[in-house]
Protein backbone atom coordinates (compact mmCIF):
# COMPACT_ATOMS: atom_id res chain seq x y z
CA UNK A 1 0.00 0.00 0.00
CA UNK A 2 2.63 2.44 1.03
CA UNK A 3 5.06 1.35 -2.02
CA UNK A 4 1.92 2.32 -4.64
CA UNK A 5 1.10 5.99 -2.87
CA UNK A 6 5.38 6.69 -2.98
CA UNK A 7 5.75 5.11 -6.46
CA UNK A 8 3.88 8.60 -7.85
CA UNK A 9 5.65 11.17 -5.22
CA UNK A 10 9.02 10.27 -6.24
CA UNK A 11 8.04 10.23 -10.10
CA UNK A 12 7.33 13.98 -9.67
CA UNK A 13 10.29 14.48 -7.87
CA UNK A 14 12.57 12.99 -9.83
CA UNK A 15 10.93 15.21 -13.17
CA UNK A 16 11.18 18.37 -10.82
CA UNK A 17 14.67 17.74 -10.30
CA UNK A 18 15.52 17.01 -14.02
CA UNK A 19 13.64 20.05 -15.18
CA UNK A 20 15.94 22.25 -12.47
CA UNK A 21 18.65 20.53 -13.36
CA UNK A 22 18.18 21.35 -16.94
CA UNK A 23 17.13 25.09 -16.34
CA UNK A 24 20.70 25.34 -14.32
CA UNK A 25 24.07 26.70 -15.85
CA UNK A 26 27.00 26.42 -14.01
CA UNK A 27 29.09 29.38 -14.85
CA UNK A 28 32.15 27.19 -15.89
CA UNK A 29 30.19 26.27 -19.23
CA UNK A 30 30.16 29.50 -20.53
CA UNK A 31 31.99 30.35 -23.76
CA UNK A 32 33.33 33.69 -21.80
CA UNK A 33 34.61 32.01 -18.90
CA UNK A 34 36.41 29.21 -21.34
CA UNK A 35 37.87 32.12 -23.12
CA UNK A 36 39.06 34.34 -20.53
CA UNK A 37 40.80 30.99 -18.96
CA UNK A 38 41.86 30.24 -22.09
CA UNK A 39 43.70 33.82 -22.25
CA UNK A 40 45.43 34.23 -19.22
CA UNK A 41 45.76 30.54 -18.43
CA UNK A 42 49.28 30.48 -19.46
CA UNK A 43 49.67 34.16 -19.79
CA UNK A 44 52.77 36.12 -18.22
CA UNK A 45 52.39 39.76 -17.62
CA UNK A 46 55.77 40.47 -17.12
CA UNK A 47 56.74 39.64 -20.61
CA UNK A 48 56.23 42.88 -23.31
CA UNK A 49 53.72 40.83 -25.39
CA UNK A 50 55.44 40.31 -29.07
CA UNK A 51 56.47 37.31 -30.69
CA UNK A 52 59.51 38.59 -31.87
CA UNK A 53 60.98 40.91 -29.46
CA UNK A 54 62.94 43.15 -31.64
CA UNK A 55 59.71 44.46 -33.04
CA UNK A 56 58.02 47.48 -30.95
CA UNK A 57 55.11 47.90 -28.72
CA UNK A 58 53.45 50.79 -30.43
CA UNK A 59 51.30 52.45 -27.78
CA UNK A 60 48.29 54.85 -28.70
CA UNK A 61 47.60 57.82 -26.92
CA UNK A 62 44.75 59.95 -26.95
CA UNK A 63 43.79 63.39 -24.47
CA UNK A 64 40.38 65.18 -23.70
CA UNK A 65 40.48 68.11 -21.36
CA UNK A 66 37.87 68.04 -19.28
CA UNK A 67 37.89 71.06 -16.89
CA UNK A 68 40.47 73.51 -15.72
CA UNK A 69 40.15 73.13 -11.66
CA UNK A 70 42.85 75.46 -10.41
CA UNK A 71 45.49 77.65 -11.20
CA UNK A 72 48.20 78.49 -8.69
CA UNK A 73 50.22 81.23 -9.76
CA UNK A 74 52.07 81.34 -6.03
CA UNK A 75 53.05 77.68 -6.44
CA UNK A 76 53.26 77.27 -10.48
CA UNK A 77 50.88 74.51 -10.03
CA UNK A 78 48.41 73.79 -12.83
CA UNK A 79 45.54 71.31 -11.40
CA UNK A 80 43.69 69.75 -14.55
CA UNK A 81 40.27 66.74 -15.02
CA UNK A 82 41.38 64.65 -17.86
CA UNK A 83 40.12 61.65 -20.15
CA UNK A 84 43.07 59.84 -20.91
CA UNK A 85 43.21 57.05 -23.46
CA UNK A 86 45.66 54.82 -24.28
CA UNK A 87 45.84 51.27 -27.05
CA UNK A 88 48.20 48.63 -27.48
CA UNK A 89 48.04 45.48 -29.31
CA UNK A 90 49.28 42.28 -27.37
CA UNK A 91 50.13 39.31 -29.37
CA UNK A 92 48.91 37.04 -26.29
CA UNK A 93 44.91 37.96 -26.39
CA UNK A 94 44.32 37.04 -29.16
CA UNK A 95 41.48 34.44 -30.16
CA UNK A 96 39.59 32.94 -32.87
CA UNK A 97 35.45 34.55 -31.96
CA UNK A 98 34.49 31.70 -34.25
CA UNK A 99 35.26 29.19 -31.45
CA UNK A 100 33.67 30.82 -28.74
CA UNK A 101 30.13 32.03 -29.78
CA UNK A 102 31.56 35.46 -31.82
CA UNK A 103 32.49 37.04 -28.66
CA UNK A 104 34.84 39.85 -29.92
CA UNK A 105 35.27 42.05 -27.43
CA UNK A 106 36.30 41.35 -23.46
CA UNK A 107 37.06 43.00 -19.96
CA UNK A 108 40.07 41.72 -18.46
CA UNK A 109 41.00 42.59 -15.03
CA UNK A 110 44.81 45.44 -15.88
CA UNK A 111 46.46 43.68 -13.20
CA UNK A 112 47.02 40.63 -14.84
CA UNK A 113 48.03 41.55 -17.98
CA UNK A 114 51.34 43.54 -19.44
CA UNK A 115 50.51 47.40 -19.70
CA UNK A 116 52.58 50.07 -20.72
CA UNK A 117 54.72 52.00 -18.11
CA UNK A 118 53.24 55.50 -19.09
CA UNK A 119 54.16 58.68 -16.96
CA UNK A 120 53.45 62.48 -17.09
CA UNK A 121 57.17 64.49 -16.94
CA UNK A 122 55.36 67.32 -15.33
CA UNK A 123 53.31 64.56 -12.90
CA UNK A 124 53.67 66.45 -9.17
CA UNK A 125 50.86 64.05 -7.52
CA UNK A 126 47.05 63.00 -8.57
CA UNK A 127 44.00 63.65 -6.68
CA UNK A 128 40.85 61.40 -6.48
CA UNK A 129 41.45 59.70 -9.38
CA UNK A 130 38.90 56.97 -10.43
CA UNK A 131 41.19 53.40 -10.47
CA UNK A 132 39.35 51.48 -12.88
CA UNK A 133 40.76 48.06 -12.86
CA UNK A 134 39.64 46.36 -16.14
CA UNK A 135 40.36 46.93 -19.27
CA UNK A 136 38.72 46.31 -22.63
CA UNK A 137 40.35 43.54 -25.37
CA UNK A 138 39.20 42.67 -28.62
CA UNK A 139 39.99 39.61 -30.65
CA UNK A 140 42.89 40.34 -32.44
CA UNK A 141 44.80 41.57 -29.47
CA UNK A 142 44.11 45.57 -29.37
CA UNK A 143 44.03 46.80 -25.76
CA UNK A 144 42.06 49.79 -24.77
CA UNK A 145 42.72 51.49 -21.47
CA UNK A 146 40.72 54.85 -20.72
CA UNK A 147 40.58 56.53 -17.38
CA UNK A 148 39.82 59.82 -15.96
CA UNK A 149 42.68 61.72 -14.25
CA UNK A 150 42.67 64.73 -12.11
CA UNK A 151 46.49 65.53 -12.89
CA UNK A 152 48.66 67.93 -10.81
CA UNK A 153 51.26 69.14 -12.89
CA UNK A 154 53.94 71.64 -12.88
CA UNK A 155 53.50 74.64 -15.15
CA UNK A 156 55.25 77.87 -15.79
CA UNK A 157 52.73 80.61 -15.48
CA UNK A 158 52.72 84.55 -15.97
CA UNK A 159 50.52 86.78 -14.42
CA UNK A 160 52.43 90.14 -15.53
CA UNK A 161 49.10 90.64 -17.92
CA UNK A 162 46.09 89.62 -15.67
CA UNK A 163 43.48 89.52 -15.82
CA UNK A 164 44.07 89.56 -19.62
CA UNK A 165 46.50 86.54 -19.47
CA UNK A 166 46.67 83.84 -21.91
CA UNK A 167 48.47 80.42 -19.83
CA UNK A 168 50.05 77.45 -22.14
CA UNK A 169 50.91 74.41 -19.77
CA UNK A 170 52.52 71.24 -21.07
CA UNK A 171 51.95 67.25 -20.19
CA UNK A 172 54.56 65.27 -21.63
CA UNK A 173 54.03 61.53 -21.65
CA UNK A 174 56.55 59.19 -22.19
CA UNK A 175 57.88 55.73 -21.28
CA UNK A 176 59.83 55.75 -18.08
CA UNK A 177 61.49 52.85 -18.59
CA UNK A 178 61.71 51.31 -22.19
CA UNK A 179 63.31 53.23 -25.13
CA UNK A 180 61.75 53.77 -28.33
CA UNK A 181 63.30 50.19 -30.29
CA UNK A 182 61.18 48.56 -27.24
CA UNK A 183 58.00 50.72 -26.64
CA UNK A 184 57.03 53.79 -29.25
CA UNK A 185 54.38 56.32 -29.13
CA UNK A 186 52.02 57.44 -31.52
CA UNK A 187 48.63 59.35 -31.88
CA UNK A 188 44.97 57.94 -31.97
CA UNK A 189 43.99 60.26 -32.94
CA UNK A 190 45.10 63.49 -35.56
CA UNK A 191 46.55 66.10 -34.10
CA UNK A 192 44.16 68.62 -35.77
CA UNK A 193 41.45 66.63 -34.14
CA UNK A 194 42.75 66.64 -31.14
CA UNK A 195 44.23 70.84 -30.85
CA UNK A 196 40.08 71.61 -31.86
CA UNK A 197 38.27 68.83 -29.83
CA UNK A 198 36.51 71.15 -26.81
CA UNK A 199 33.11 69.24 -26.83
CA UNK A 200 33.78 67.41 -23.16
CA UNK A 201 35.15 71.00 -21.93
CA UNK A 202 33.37 72.75 -19.13
CA UNK A 203 33.20 76.08 -20.01
CA UNK A 204 31.51 76.89 -16.23
CA UNK A 205 34.67 77.97 -14.86
CA UNK A 206 37.31 80.94 -14.24
CA UNK A 207 39.20 79.94 -17.63
CA UNK A 208 38.61 79.12 -21.24
CA UNK A 209 40.14 76.32 -23.20
CA UNK A 210 42.06 77.77 -26.34
CA UNK A 211 43.39 74.29 -27.89
CA UNK A 212 45.25 71.52 -27.01
CA UNK A 213 47.99 71.29 -29.72
CA UNK A 214 49.89 68.44 -29.46
CA UNK A 215 53.53 66.91 -30.77
CA UNK A 216 56.08 63.72 -30.96
CA UNK A 217 59.63 64.09 -30.46
CA UNK A 218 62.53 61.55 -29.04
CA UNK A 219 64.13 62.33 -26.41
CA UNK A 220 67.95 61.21 -26.48
CA UNK A 221 69.87 60.22 -23.24
CA UNK A 222 72.69 58.09 -22.42
CA UNK A 223 70.55 54.88 -22.12
CA UNK A 224 68.99 56.05 -25.16
CA UNK A 225 66.03 57.33 -27.08
CA UNK A 226 62.59 57.90 -25.84
CA UNK A 227 59.67 58.63 -27.65
CA UNK A 228 57.62 60.99 -25.68
CA UNK A 229 54.29 63.58 -26.80
CA UNK A 230 53.73 66.22 -25.45
CA UNK A 231 49.82 67.68 -25.15
CA UNK A 232 49.72 71.99 -24.67
CA UNK A 233 46.83 73.03 -22.76
CA UNK A 234 46.56 76.57 -23.74
CA UNK A 235 43.89 78.55 -21.75
CA UNK A 236 42.84 81.95 -21.22
CA UNK A 237 41.40 84.03 -18.43
CA UNK A 238 37.76 85.51 -18.60
CA UNK A 239 38.23 88.85 -17.19
CA UNK A 240 34.78 90.24 -16.93
CA UNK A 241 34.60 89.55 -12.82
CA UNK A 242 38.22 91.65 -12.46
CA UNK A 243 37.68 94.28 -15.22
CA UNK A 244 34.59 95.45 -12.73
CA UNK A 245 36.51 94.99 -9.45
CA UNK A 246 40.14 95.74 -10.21
CA UNK A 247 40.52 97.74 -13.26
CA UNK A 248 37.82 99.97 -13.42
CA UNK A 249 38.25 100.78 -9.84
CA UNK A 250 41.80 101.66 -10.53
CA UNK A 251 41.58 103.97 -13.53
CA UNK A 252 38.60 106.10 -11.00
CA UNK A 253 41.17 106.67 -8.17
CA UNK A 254 43.94 107.25 -10.64
CA UNK A 255 41.75 109.86 -12.48
CA UNK A 256 40.77 111.18 -9.07
CA UNK A 257 43.98 111.81 -8.32
CA UNK A 258 44.64 113.27 -11.49
CA UNK A 259 42.35 116.22 -10.40
CA UNK A 260 44.32 117.19 -7.37
CA UNK A 261 46.94 118.64 -9.48
CA UNK A 262 44.90 121.27 -10.39
CA UNK A 263 44.75 122.37 -7.11
CA UNK A 264 47.88 125.20 -5.76
CA UNK A 265 50.44 123.10 -4.31
CA UNK A 266 49.81 126.16 -0.57
CA UNK A 267 46.20 124.94 -0.57
CA UNK A 268 45.37 123.35 2.60
CA UNK A 269 42.43 121.53 0.73
CA UNK A 270 44.74 119.66 -1.57
CA UNK A 271 46.23 117.49 1.77
CA UNK A 272 43.13 116.73 2.86
CA UNK A 273 42.25 115.48 -0.77
CA UNK A 274 45.60 113.89 -1.38
CA UNK A 275 45.31 111.94 2.08
CA UNK A 276 41.37 110.76 1.17
CA UNK A 277 43.12 109.48 -2.67
CA UNK A 278 45.50 107.93 -0.55
CA UNK A 279 43.29 105.93 2.02
CA UNK A 280 41.57 104.84 -1.06
CA UNK A 281 44.50 103.59 -2.54
CA UNK A 282 45.07 101.87 0.39
CA UNK A 283 41.42 100.20 1.09
CA UNK A 284 42.09 98.91 -3.33
CA UNK A 285 45.35 97.11 -2.60
CA UNK A 286 44.20 95.63 0.36
CA UNK A 287 41.13 93.86 -1.82
CA UNK A 288 43.65 93.84 -4.41
CA UNK A 289 46.12 91.65 -2.79
CA UNK A 290 42.86 89.13 -2.17
CA UNK A 291 42.32 88.70 -5.63
CA UNK A 292 45.63 89.28 -7.66
CA UNK A 293 47.38 85.96 -8.17
CA UNK A 294 51.08 86.06 -6.47
CA UNK A 295 53.65 84.83 -8.77
CA UNK A 296 57.68 84.54 -8.03
CA UNK A 297 58.87 85.42 -11.54
CA UNK A 298 56.41 88.22 -12.41
CA UNK A 299 53.64 90.58 -10.61
CA UNK A 300 50.61 91.92 -12.53
CA UNK A 301 51.03 94.90 -14.42
CA UNK A 302 47.94 96.37 -12.39
CA UNK A 303 49.48 95.56 -9.15
CA UNK A 304 52.60 97.78 -10.45
CA UNK A 305 50.71 100.28 -11.36
CA UNK A 306 48.37 100.55 -8.18
CA UNK A 307 51.75 100.82 -5.63
CA UNK A 308 53.07 103.46 -8.82
CA UNK A 309 50.33 105.72 -8.09
CA UNK A 310 50.43 105.06 -4.01
CA UNK A 311 54.15 106.32 -3.77
CA UNK A 312 53.52 109.00 -6.82
CA UNK A 313 50.10 110.15 -4.39
CA UNK A 314 52.56 110.25 -1.21
CA UNK A 315 54.96 112.81 -2.84
CA UNK A 316 52.78 115.26 -4.16
CA UNK A 317 51.55 114.79 -0.76
CA UNK A 318 54.52 115.54 1.41
CA UNK A 319 55.69 118.44 -1.61
CA UNK A 320 52.01 119.90 -0.55
CA UNK A 321 52.72 119.23 2.53
CA UNK A 322 56.54 121.36 2.68
CA UNK A 323 54.89 124.35 0.92
CA UNK A 324 51.90 124.60 3.39
CA UNK A 325 54.50 124.46 6.35
CA UNK A 326 56.62 127.15 4.66
CA UNK A 327 53.89 129.85 3.57
CA UNK A 328 51.79 128.88 7.11
CA UNK A 329 54.44 128.36 9.62
CA UNK A 330 57.39 129.64 8.64
CA UNK A 331 56.79 132.82 7.16
CA UNK A 332 54.70 134.39 10.09
CA UNK A 333 57.79 133.08 12.18
CA UNK A 334 60.29 135.18 9.93
CA UNK A 335 58.21 138.14 9.86
CA UNK A 336 57.57 138.03 13.44
CA UNK A 337 61.20 137.83 14.38
CA UNK A 338 62.32 140.63 12.23
CA UNK A 339 60.01 143.17 13.05
CA UNK A 340 61.14 142.14 16.88
CA UNK A 341 64.56 142.54 15.74
CA UNK A 342 63.81 145.64 14.41
CA UNK A 343 61.83 147.08 17.55
CA UNK A 344 64.37 146.61 19.44
CA UNK A 345 66.85 147.97 17.45
CA UNK A 346 64.43 150.90 17.26
CA UNK A 347 64.07 150.95 21.19
CA UNK A 348 66.98 151.28 21.41
CA UNK A 349 67.31 153.71 19.11
CA UNK A 350 64.86 155.73 20.68
CA UNK A 351 67.02 155.75 23.98
CA UNK A 352 70.00 156.86 22.36
CA UNK A 353 68.55 159.26 20.25
CA UNK A 354 66.91 161.16 22.84
CA UNK A 355 68.66 164.41 23.11
CA UNK A 356 67.92 165.46 19.36
CA UNK A 357 64.39 165.09 17.57
CA UNK A 358 65.70 164.62 13.99
CA UNK A 359 67.95 162.06 15.15
CA UNK A 360 64.87 160.05 16.77
CA UNK A 361 62.78 160.62 13.42
CA UNK A 362 66.21 159.50 11.58
CA UNK A 363 66.29 156.03 13.41
CA UNK A 364 62.47 155.30 13.34
CA UNK A 365 62.86 155.64 9.66
CA UNK A 366 65.66 153.64 9.17
CA UNK A 367 63.77 150.92 11.10
CA UNK A 368 61.21 150.89 8.84
CA UNK A 369 63.28 150.73 5.97
CA UNK A 370 64.88 147.88 6.90
CA UNK A 371 61.72 145.74 7.79
CA UNK A 372 60.44 146.72 4.68
CA UNK A 373 64.08 145.45 2.83
CA UNK A 374 63.63 142.42 5.07
CA UNK A 375 60.05 141.95 4.17
CA UNK A 376 60.46 142.27 0.77
CA UNK A 377 63.58 139.44 0.68
CA UNK A 378 61.02 137.49 2.56
CA UNK A 379 58.53 137.37 0.20
CA UNK A 380 61.14 136.97 -2.96
CA UNK A 381 62.42 133.93 -1.24
CA UNK A 382 58.35 132.79 -0.48
CA UNK A 383 57.81 133.49 -4.28
CA UNK A 384 61.10 131.80 -5.79
CA UNK A 385 59.93 128.37 -3.43
CA UNK A 386 56.62 128.63 -4.72
CA UNK A 387 57.76 129.02 -8.21
CA UNK A 388 60.33 126.32 -7.35
CA UNK A 389 57.28 123.86 -6.00
CA UNK A 390 54.93 124.47 -9.11
CA UNK A 391 57.63 123.53 -11.58
CA UNK A 392 58.47 120.41 -9.47
CA UNK A 393 54.67 119.81 -8.96
CA UNK A 394 54.17 120.19 -12.91
CA UNK A 395 57.07 117.97 -13.24
CA UNK A 396 55.29 115.15 -11.29
CA UNK A 397 52.10 116.42 -13.17
CA UNK A 398 53.66 115.11 -16.33
CA UNK A 399 55.43 111.91 -15.28
CA UNK A 400 51.95 110.97 -13.54
CA UNK A 401 49.92 111.47 -16.97
CA UNK A 402 52.78 109.66 -18.87
CA UNK A 403 52.45 106.55 -16.20
CA UNK A 404 48.47 106.75 -16.51
CA UNK A 405 49.03 106.78 -20.45
CA UNK A 406 51.20 104.00 -20.56
CA UNK A 407 49.12 101.89 -18.40
CA UNK A 408 46.05 102.43 -20.28
CA UNK A 409 47.88 101.62 -24.03
CA UNK A 410 48.84 98.49 -22.04
CA UNK A 411 45.87 97.20 -20.60
CA UNK A 412 44.34 98.17 -24.13
CA UNK A 413 47.37 96.37 -25.77
CA UNK A 414 46.87 93.52 -23.49
CA UNK A 415 43.36 93.25 -24.20
CA UNK A 416 43.31 93.73 -27.68
CA UNK A 417 46.00 90.21 -27.52
CA UNK A 418 43.76 88.27 -25.27
CA UNK A 419 40.73 88.82 -27.53
CA UNK A 420 42.76 87.65 -30.72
Amino acid sequence: MLASVMAPLWACILVAAGILATDTHHPRDSALYHLSKQLLQNYHKEVRPVYNWTKATTVYLDLFVHAILDVDAENQILKTSVWYREVWNDEFLSWNSSLFDEIREISLPLSAIWAPDIIINEFMDVERSLDLPYVYVNSSGTIENSKPIQVVSACSLETYAFPFDVQNCSLTFKSILHTVEDVDLAFLRSPEDIKRDKKVFLNDSEWELLSVSSTYSILQSSAGGFAQIQFNVVMRRHPLVYVVSLLIPSIFLMLVDLGSFYMPPNCQARIVFKTSVLVGYTVFRVNMSNQVPRSVGSTPLIGKSASSASWHGFLVSSLSLQSIVLVKFLHPWLTQGVFLHHAESSFYGEHLAQPGTLKEIWSQLQCISNYLQTQDQTDQQEAEWLVLLSRFDRLLFRSYLFMLGLYTITLCSLWALWGG
